[in-house]
């Protein structure tokens, strides 16, 4: 199991692996009552998938399949994983859709924690009602991955999604891609900080520069748009 977007994506590449062929496999995916026996939905299902390498027999059928994905998850997602989840208000559904923006926002481990932080104070802060206004979730909306720059128009467009976090107060309804190990990690362990804002640094190293204002983060948001300008994005 690896990195996707859909929870379609990550069956047509177990339907490559082992003899269920995919319509199978789709068709429990929204079997609501077989989905409702493993405490998932169409939304949230991508994080039943926990990226790793797993090992299965030939012919293996879909419903064992997916049987032991929820075996897998349930080990992963232990007492103390659950017990820090319920610390920070969410389930492990929620922690892995928190995850997976997380993922898209960064591939520099070191600064998960840190934006993962961004986003919890946010998603409970009344100064932004609770909305993430998170530039990966608009994209994900439009299903549009080569986006380098959200513009307002994006967002516009976006705004009848209920994956646009400029929109819609809280977390969307599920993950926007698998997220790894470490992305939810990162959302249990976050850091605790008063930064409200991030950007990227202008340079290719992928870390972020964090921000405690909007002012603040405009200035450097301004610097960062203009490196991009220049680089020819």
């Amino acid at each position: 199991i690896k990195f996707a977007r859909h929870y379609e994506e990550v069956l047509r590449l177990v339907s490559e692996k082992i003899e269920a062929p995919y319509d199978d496999l789709y068709t429990l995916c929204n079997d609501r009552d077989f989905m409702d026996s493993l405490g998932f939905n169409k939304a949230n299902i991508v994080s039943l998938f926990v990226p790793d390498t797993y090992e299965f027999y030939w012919n293996t059928s879909a419903r064992k399949f997916l049987l032991r994905m929820k075996k897998e998850y349930d080990a992963f997602w232990t007492d103390a994983r659950r017990e820090k989840a319920r610390a920070i208000g969410l389930s492990p559904q929620e922690v892995a859709t928190l995850a997976s923006i997380v993922n898209q926002e960064t591939t520099v481990d070191s600064d998960k924690p840190k934006i993962a932080g961004v986003y919890l104070n946010r998603l409970h802060s009344n100064e932004t009602g609770g909305k993430l206004q998170a530039d990966p979730t608009i994209k994900f909306a439009l299903n549009d991955f080569d986006i380098k720059r959200v513009y307002n128009g994006h967002k516009e467009r976006a705004s009848a999604s209920p994956y646009s976090t400029y929109e819609h107060r809280g977390l969307p309804p599920g993950p926007i891609c698998t997220p790894s190990k470490t992305d939810i990690d990162a959302v249990l362990n976050y850091t605790h900080h008063n930064y409200f804002y991030f950007c990227a640094q202008p340079n290719y190293s992928g870390k972020s520069n964090f921000s405690t204002t909007f002012a603040q983060h405009l200035r450097l948001a301004t610097e960062y748009q203009k490196w991009l300008t220049k680089e020819g994005y």
